[in-house]
């Protein structure tokens, strides 16, 4: 065992683990821990690319070396920005659905502490990336923030959740997706700078719109009515 209660598998128990939790996550889509752990024991590859990418930005590295957590304690004052700014808008966002940041499962399964906490940021700003895209956290709005999330760092796990999410939609609901949600997330989520070597907690004080340019996000489409 790692550092802070993370897990060392050899090979057969990563592979274990992650057919495990890919099979409990496509039965349960609320279970995080299990979606959390699918991503982590199939997604070092893709952490490692990640890191390198941070580690050629100067806020990336910023990020690497400060270690900045996405928690409570931490980000309370966005609270009292502007609605207009980054941080309000993100604070809307969260108590509007009354969400904590502090509820995300904790890494387990990484080898390095580098990577853990690689890990534990694409986690811990994946709010942020709901509050610059505009995207609800209903099934339709987490499957195409999944697919923007693949573009950006290729993890498995993403597509697999959008397979398993857009499994459950309806038919009204898949023609939504695949119409209007799919073709944008694809082109938002390549048209955009590297989102895991922003540092988040800079901007909470710009405006909204100005980071949107900034970073190149192409905000959610909104379906006409049929």
């Amino acid at each position: 065992m790692l550092e802070g209660g993370k897990i060392r598998l050899r090979g057969w128990q990563q592979a274990a683990v992650a057919l495990g939790s890919a099979v409990g996550a496509l039965l349960d889509p609320r279970r995080a821990d299990l979606i959390a752990a699918l991503g982590e024991t199939t997604g070092k590859p893709a952490f490692e690319r990640v890191l390198e990418r941070m580690k050629k930005t100067s806020e990336g590295r910023a990020i690497l070396l400060e270690r900045p957590r996405v928690l409570s304690a931490n980000v309370g004052h966005v609270w009292d920005l502007p609605e207009n700014t980054f941080g309000g808008a993100y604070a809307r966002f969260m108590g509007s659905r009354d969400f904590s940041p502090d509820d995300r499962p904790p890494v387990r399964f990484m080898d390095t502490e580098e990577l853990a906490y690689v890990a534990m940021r694409a986690r811990e700003v994946h709010d942020f990336w709901h509050t610059l895209f505009g995207l609800p956290t209903n099934l339709i709005g987490e499957s195409a923030l999944k697919v923007i999330e693949f573009e950006q760092m290729l993890l498995p796990m993403c597509l697999l959740s959008v397979v398993g999410g857009t499994s459950r939609f309806s038919a009204k609901q898949r023609s939504l997706f695949f119409q209007h949600y799919f073709p944008w997330a694809t082109k938002a989520g390549m048209r955009c700078t590297d989102l895991m070597s922003i540092y988040y907690e800079r901007h909470f004080h710009e405006d909204l719109e100005d980071v949107r340019r900034k970073w190149g996000i192409i905000p959610a489409p909104v379906p006409r009515a049929s």
